[in-house]
């Protein structure tokens, strides 16, 4: 028992901070965005890019870790769960990874076109998926753990 406690608490916690880490992205994209400042646009690009290095195993060892509670074949909210994930692996691996690595490479040169801020909106719409996905997950792991109660 003490082993699956184990799993869970190591799911939960690379859960959480893949979800803070998206979170702190998106925020910083907006707010640095609202500024003004290109400057600091690029050097949020750069720590965005950065932060795939905590982000990419933290969302890599909730999927893992997720698998083995489930097991192969999850069903209820473990399978809906499941199901999700693949949209935000999908998501992230498509889309959000080459859009933050475009985005720091044409900040990094100054070159903030169309085509940049057209990147940086399919990012943001794609992350802001992600972080309802990832919260979806969050709260049927609570119910699974009886932390939160399902409203029938």
């Amino acid at each position: 028992m003490v082993q699956r406690t184990g799993w869970r608490a190591l799911h939960a916690a690379a859960g959480l901070i893949g979800f803070l880490t998206i979170a702190a992205f998106m925020v910083s994209t907006i707010v640095v965005e609202l500024s003004g400042d290109v400057a600091a646009v690029a050097e949020v690009k750069a720590a965005i890019v950065k932060g795939l290095f905590l982000l990419i195993p933290a969302l890599a060892l909730t999927g893992a870790s997720g698998f083995h509670l489930a097991g192969r074949a999850p069903k209820g909210l473990a399978g809906r769960k499941f199901r999700r994930m693949r949209i935000v692996a999908g998501n992230g691996l498509l889309l959000l990874v080459p859009a933050a690595l475009y985005l720091h490479w044409k900040a990094a040169a100054g070159d903030f076109d169309e085509m940049f801020l057209l990147v940086q909106a399919v990012e943001v719409m794609a992350g802001t998926l992600n972080l309802g996905l990832i919260g979806l997950n969050i709260r049927d792991g609570l119910r699974l753990t009886g932390r939160l109660k399902s409203i029938a």
